[in-house]
């Protein structure tokens, strides 16, 4: 009887070019970070020599309202050149539609946004899909690496995302240099008064859409998501829709179809804690299979013409906001379908609206 000789994990090869090792790199330190930081502080936090300086710091990040007041943004972080390594990786890329007006105000879908709470998203840009992490929507609004200022000069993005991450010492201080924000009602009222050229970016779909992230699949929890339709509205900012042809790509999920234990005991976790962890898997940093590092594989992040929301005092604001979604949804739709031949040619279905 024949053995097969196949290795059940492909092993990366030893001889690799250094950029793609410095690519690797570079998503490696956006995975680790967060853990890294925090056991940082906690080292620090085990020697009383240091309590002097991190007890005033705590009293300070408890008190800060940054994340909720537009952030504070560091230009030269957004613009380290890891970033542009990190979306080489994949590589990720920009195509747009149209310009977008630096005298205006956007809310950007994201179909990958954190929004749970509002069910809302922002350009007030609207991301889509959430998919696991989101890896498209930190790449292009929360850094410079795929060239986002290039493509849309004059526009000023902010990514907003949970406020339990600006609970994290040292981590929030990272992720508030990259121009992220607080995903509350205030904070996207505060980003787009702000001034002219603002934009919010929001991944939509949150922690219910991260459950349907798997190749092949673009399933939007966008349905009964109306917040976003209202903040543009009461702001006059337009809605831009984004779909990242590729989030879904980057790992792979344990299926966890509805009605099942797995989904179930998800759910729960998601009403009680207020977000959930999809069991998913990746690659590794020396082979291509078994691992929490996403796959190289490319992601092209389209922007839709934008969406003006209605001008002047609007009589019946619940029948306007509800016009202004079905508009939306008829945008993302029709985006989808216009692209999902050049860039989802290996999906299992098209596009779908879920609750």
């Amino acid at each position: 009887m024949e053995h097969s000789t196949e290795l059940p994990v492909r092993m990366a090869p030893l001889k690799v070019p250094l950029r793609r090792r410095l690519q690797t790199a570079a998503v490696l330190f956006w995975g680790i970070e967060p853990s890294v930081v925090l056991c940082f502080f906690m080292f620090l936090a085990a020697i009383p020599l240091f309590w002097p300086l991190l007890i005033p710091y705590l009293i300070w990040m408890w008190m800060d309202k940054a994340p909720c007041r537009g952030g504070r943004r560091v230009e030269w972080v957004r613009n380290w050149q890891l970033w542009k390594l990190f979306a080489e990786y994949f590589p990720a890329t920009i195509v747009k539609e149209a310009d977008l007006d630096p005298k205006k105000n956007y809310v950007g879908k994201h179909q990958i946004s954190y929004c749970q709470e509002m069910n809302c998203s922002s350009e007030n840009d609207s991301y889509h899909p959430h998919g696991i992490i989101s890896v498209g929507a930190i790449t292009t609004f929360a850094t410079e690496g795929n060239g986002f200022s290039q493509h849309f000069p004059g526009i000023i993005p902010s990514l907003l995302t949970l406020a339990g991450n600006f609970k994290l010492p040292l981590h929030r201080d990272y992720i508030l240099a990259l121009g992220m924000c607080d995903v509350s009602k205030q904070s996207c009222k505060a980003v787009l008064k702000s001034g002219p050229g603002r934009s919010i970016a929001i991944v939509i779909g949150g922690a219910s859409e991260s459950l349907n992230a798997r190749p092949g699949v673009m399933d939007l929890t966008l349905k009964k998501r109306l917040g976003f339709c209202k903040i543009a509205l009461q702001t006059g900012a337009s809605l831009v829709p984004v779909i990242n042809f590729g989030e879904n790509e980057l790992y792979e999920q344990v299926k966890n179809d509805d009605g099942s234990w797995l989904r179930k005991f998800q759910r729960q976790t998601q009403r009680l804690a207020g977000f959930t962890v999809p069991l998913f898997h990746g690659r590794g940093i020396f082979n291509y299979d078994i691992g929490l590092m996403p796959h190289r594989r490319p992601m092209h992040v389209v922007f839709g013409e934008p969406i003006d929301p209605p001008k002047g005092d609007v009589e019946n604001v619940d029948k306007a906001v509800q016009e202004l979604h079905h508009q939306y949804m008829e945008s993302v739709k029709a985006l989808y379908d216009k692209y999902k031949d050049v860039y989802a040619k290996d999906r299992v279905k098209d596009l779908e609206f879920v609750e």
